[in-house]
């Protein structure tokens, strides 16, 4: 079974990505629950090579695009152009035809192109021309946004932010870490020494898989419970959407997978609640003069919300 090889993935993973476990995990749960990942971090600190690493080990196609005020809807969905042998239109397909689309700094493009990326994610196809381009499966996007330096950058509307899965950041090495990468690239490029372990006819495998993981009516109740908090929280203007409880779901039952288990414990559930849950709500003006994060009210309401008692359900 494919699950069985995670332990190997995140080794592999670990060769070109240095003390970073909890976002490996994070990332590979994402993929395992079919969504789409932010990364909200600095420049450098291993983003792209953290999606090329995926990209091999999970032996699927992989294609980039550095966003760019210029960068045009067609860039990403494909176009048609005509054909003078055959007086017909042919498609040429853009970017998101691949199994693994990173697009660098999505914040640096127009809205109309993060649209159309975005719609792409949600549908799982594109439409040129009046006609219906099925993206290749599985699908996952990773898309990045330097949080600083907001100059000649479109921020994603809260809205579209709620068709990433979660959101992640990668964050400095330590400095044993840093001396380590140091090291890794003296004589050699680490990425060479990434093999694959499975391919993309397992990952569908395991998508699938998910849905059998059991959760019971109490853990259903408590990420009801979770999302409904945001919606009640005094600092927040918006909550937890609906298709944010869908998403919560996956990830914890791609947690269970992770920790060896075939059904879901509130502790699956707590672990991925903030990458979650954190980027789908809309703080009140009061939070932001207060200086109140997002993330802060996330572990606010783990706190109040009550856990169940396994004990009696297993």
């Amino acid at each position: 079974m494919v699950v069985e090889k995670s332990g190997q993935i995140m080794r592999e993973i670990r060769k070109v990505l240095v003390g970073k476990d909890a976002v490996i995990e994070k990332v590979l749960m994402t993929i395992y629950a079919g969504g789409h990942i932010l990364l909200e971090d600095m420049p450098g600190v291993g983003k792209t090579t953290l999606a090329l690493g995926f990209s091999r080990v999970l032996g699927l196609d992989y294609k980039r695009v550095q966003f760019t005020p210029d960068t045009l809807p067609s860039d990403i969905t494909g176009f048609s152009i005509y054909n003078k042998n055959t007086g017909d239109l042919e498609f040429k397909p853009g970017a998101v035809m691949c199994n693994l689309f990173l697009g660098d700094e999505i914040n640096r493009t127009s809205a109309k192109t993060q649209a159309a990326l975005l719609e792409a994610m949600e549908e799982q196809n594109v439409t040129v021309d009046g006609i219906t381009h099925n993206l290749p499966h599985p699908f996952i996007c990773i898309a990045t946004e330097n949080p600083l330096g907001a100059v000649g950058t479109q921020r994603l509307p809260d809205s579209q932010l709620d068709r990433f899965m979660v959101r992640l950041s990668i964050g400095y090495p330590t400095t044993e870490d840093q001396i380590q990468i140091l090291r890794q690239k003296m004589y050699h490029d680490p990425m060479e020494d990434v093999q694959k372990v499975v391919t993309r006819d397992d990952i569908l495998e395991i998508q699938n898989y998910i849905t059998s993981i059991t959760m019971t009516d109490d853990i259903l109740r408590y990420i009801t419970l979770l999302c409904e908090a945001t919606r009640k929280e005094e600092m927040i203007e918006l909550g937890v959407s609906p298709r944010g409880v869908i998403a919560m779901s996956r990830m914890a039952r791609a947690c269970a997978i992770l920790r060896k288990r075939d059904f879901v414990i509130p502790e699956d559930v707590q672990e991925v609640f903030e990458d979650v849950c954190a980027h789908r709500i809309i703080l009140k003006p009061q939070a932001k003069i207060e200086g109140v994060e997002a993330g802060y009210l996330m572990r606010k309401i783990l706190k109040e919300v009550e856990p169940p008692s396994m004990g009696r359900n297993r």
